[in-house]
């Protein structure tokens, strides 16, 4: 069979034997995933933020988010915040930075005070489906409107041209955005808003928050991600997201950090008088007791015990708090959450033992450890697969995925497709999941970033990454490389292709629709009577692209 140029093997080996089959599953695009239009009241609004400078589409500057002469100048975010009103004054917020987890942890810690009775307002990056995503206010937790946000958008278009005018244009997407969600909560008057920095902190757009408004800051974790815009090192890194502690508010620490790591943070709080709370003391304990089914989706059985007795003598038990989100890093979210419930009750905010439970168990994410139902994978032509979608894009969320799926599927058989922004470590991602369980089969391929094409790694490049990591850890692959492999391509068999089945089948395709298929089959086949999962992992992006598709 010859192949040509133009047309991935892969493309090719659906026509060959499916004859109409691909165009079926693809569409005359050779994609069904596109992006999910946004509501027809947001076309103005879209329209006005997509005029604008986009990072999360383009990609952030070297040195942007670091408190150096190359970061991002808050005073223009300041400057646009004071034309609305200086909405950020009319409310009590709590300030959230960390390479990872910071979304896990302003969800767990919004719907603990939502289960409280209060109005909260919570903000955060990025979407998944829909912008709407991120903004909620009020107590019941869901998206704001399109109406609402449509009809924001166009009560202050006057003064954000104005301001756009006198800052010749420079003023951001995620400023705008920003200043929006701002502009939102004073006008719902919530009683507090979470807020999730976007890129580091201390140049964050997000902060503007002064002390008197700042009722915590919260840092998460450390890790390498962004390195380039955030300085370089791991230390430059910590240095940059500390920028969100504030003179004499307390820190609440995630966590664990490196020592010195740690050290770091803490001198910054010792030197603006902030008070330290770390979820990861030796008085707090943590675990988890065992897994079972809710809903039809795993979710975990925890203990949580918090002694805090240094800058805040807080306590509490909570036995068998049944977690939606599952992993011991959601777990550790929902540590950080608690003693940050904790340090409000200890400044005068009502906070219940029973608002905390209520507020961790009915917490999850979409895209985080999402379990899609069997009507979902029907819907995208997989029917009877069990798919997970995780939007892991670091070394370490590739470590806590990995953990996750041996703890609540330690037997089952596995297959990714995977893609990824081109300014994430590629290597070190896949030495992760190729030094954990055996896979058998790995399909990378493409998923637009932020809506474009800037920041997309080809699925080529991220074969080649996989290729050299596998050749470190001395894993016997099959790849779409080898002579090997296209001659069983070319038999037009895929049993041809389950032949060797203690071999890892690594192959790139730029349709994720293709991937998604292919590495099934190849799971299905070599699974026979055990349980198999498709995981569909490397951005956000991707899960985005998948969970569109089941809007149309």
């Amino acid at each position: 069979m010859r192949i040509p140029r133009h047309v991935t093997p892969y493309t090719a080996f659906y026509s060959s034997i499916g004859g109409g089959f691909l165009k079926k599953l693809t569409g005359s695009k050779n994609c069904f995933f596109s992006t999910y239009s946004e509501e027809p009241e947001l076309k103005d609004l879209m329209e006005y933020l997509d005029s604008l400078k986009n990072h999360e589409k383009s990609g952030v500057p070297k040195g942007a988010g670091t408190d150096s002469e190359d970061g991002f100048d808050l005073g223009r975010m300041r400057r646009l915040t004071d034309q609305l009103g200086n909405p950020i004054s009319k409310f009590k917020a709590i300030h959230i930075a960390g390479t990872k987890g910071k979304g896990s942890t302003a969800a767990f810690l919004s719907n603990i005070l939502r289960a409280e009775g209060y109005s909260v307002g919570c903000y955060t990056s990025p979407h998944i489906t829909t912008i709407r995503e991120r903004m909620s206010v009020g107590r019941s937790g869901q998206s704001v409107s399109a109406e609402a946000l449509s009809c924001l958008f166009h009560r202050i278009r006057h003064v954000l041209d104005k301001a756009m005018q006198l800052e010749n244009g420079c003023i951001t997407h995620f400023e705008v955005f920003t200043a929006m969600a701002f502009t939102l909560f004073a006008q719902e008057n919530v009683d507090i808003a979470i807020i999730e920095a976007g890129l580091g902190g201390a140049r964050d757009a997000t902060n503007i928050i002064c002390s008197s408004g700042l009722i915590t800051s919260i840092i998460t974790t450390i890790g390498e991600e962004h390195m380039a815009a955030l300085g370089g090192s791991l230390e430059s890194i910590a240095v940059a997201k500390s920028g969100i502690i504030k003179h004499g508010r307390p820190l609440i620490l995630g966590g664990p950090f490196l020592p010195h790591i740690e050290r770091i943070i803490r001198d910054k709080a010792l030197s603006m008088c902030s008070p330290v709370v770390s979820s990861s003391d030796s008085g707090i304990k943590s675990t988890i007791k065992g897994l079972s089914m809710l809903n039809g989706r795993p979710c975990q059985s925890c203990d949580i015990i918090l002694e805090v007795g240094r800058d805040f003598p807080m306590s509490i038990e909570l036995l068998d708090v049944k977690l939606c989100m599952i992993g011991r890093h959601q777990l550790q979210n929902a540590v950080t959450a608690a003693c940050t419930a904790l340090c409000l009750r200890d400044q005068g905010w009502r906070m219940s033992d029973e608002s905390l439970r209520s507020g961790l168990e009915n917490t999850c994410l979409v895209g985080r450890s999402q379990f899609l139902t069997s009507k979902d994978a029907e819907a995208l032509g997989l029917p009877g697969t069990t798919i997970l979608l995780d939007g892991a894009h670091t070394k370490e969320s590739a470590k806590a995925l990995v953990e996750t799926i041996q703890m609540t599927f330690p037997e089952a058989r596995l297959a990714l497709v995977v893609a990824m922004a081109n300014d994430k470590d590629h290597l070190a991602f896949a030495r992760q999941f190729l030094s954990g369980r055996k896979l058998d089969a790995i399909f990378l391929t493409e998923a637009e970033v932020a809506g474009g094409k800037t920041r997309i790694t080809s699925a080529s490049l991220l074969r080649d990454h996989w290729i050299q990591a596998s050749k470190e850890l001395d894993i016997n692959i099959l790849h779409d490389g080898m002579a090997e492999y296209r001659k069983l391509l070319e038999d037009q068999s895929i049993d041809s292709m389950m032949a060797s089945e203690h071999r890892t089948v690594l192959a790139a395709e730029d349709s994720l629709a293709v991937s998604m298929k292919f590495a099934n089959q190849i799971l299905k086949r070599r699974a026979r009577n055990q349980s198999g999962i498709l995981v569909v992992t490397g951005s956000l992006h991707i899960v985005s692209s998948v969970l569109d598709s089941l809007h149309k």
